[in-house]
């Protein structure tokens, strides 16, 4: 993807928030859709868990060497409808910013064949649209229970709607009777969006 074609800031200058995944992505969908850079129905939100919200992830930033980084959960941005591949925008890995979906199955994601059932990502893929009008977070998540923070959050006041302070649950659950979007298998997101997983997951299985 040439610099001109890039529907956000350079990564150095998104807003960013570490450990704040489902705030930085937001905020990139609100940056698309003040500065109309792609049309809002190209971009999905994805969140990454399981009903265990233990799910590994490798190529990120807080990685060391070839380990995965066990999350409870990830977010990461998803355009489609391109020429090209689909692209992933996510402000923790290690990958290019943006990077092309292809490349982030095999590298970030690889394969669940190689782990236990209990590490299988499922995937909850939600319009960006709905995602800018539904998402509520009041960042209660990132407090101990002595209330003080367990990372710095962002520096803007927390995320909100006209009738909800925190759904972030709602996100994060992989049920598919609750919430917005759709569920996924990786591998059924996988086929969807690339159109053939194997490949991707077979590039990795050697790694």
């Amino acid at each position: 993807m040439k610099a001109e074609d890039q529907i956000t800031p350079s990564r150095e200058n998104c807003v960013y928030t570490s450990c704040y995944c489902e705030e930085n992505v937001w905020k990139l969908c609100e940056f698309v859709k003040t500065e109309r850079t792609a049309s809002l129905e190209q971009l999905f939100v994805v969140f990454i868990s399981n009903d265990n919200r233990m799910i590994p992830l490798w190529k990120q930033k807080s990685g060391h060497g070839d380990l995965p980084v066990v999350w409870d959960y990830h977010v990461i941005l998803l355009q489609v409808g391109l020429q090209s591949d689909s692209m992933v925008y996510d402000l923790d890995t290690e990958l290019p910013f943006p990077c092309s979906l292809r490349l982030y199955g095999a590298q970030a994601f690889r394969s669940d064949r190689q782990l236990k059932p209990e590490y299988h990502r499922k995937l909850r893929v939600i319009p960006a649209d709905s995602f800018l009008l539904s998402f509520a977070s009041d960042r209660s998540h990132m407090k101990n229970p002595d209330g003080t923070w367990k990372m710095p959050p962002p520096s803007y006041p927390p995320i909100q709607t006209e009738e909800c302070q925190m759904n972030l649950d709602d996100f994060i659950s992989m049920n598919p009777a609750v919430g917005w979007g759709t569920v996924f298998s990786l591998n059924q997101f996988l086929q969807k969006y690339i159109g053939n997983p194997a490949s991707s997951s077979s590039s990795s299985a050697s790694r």
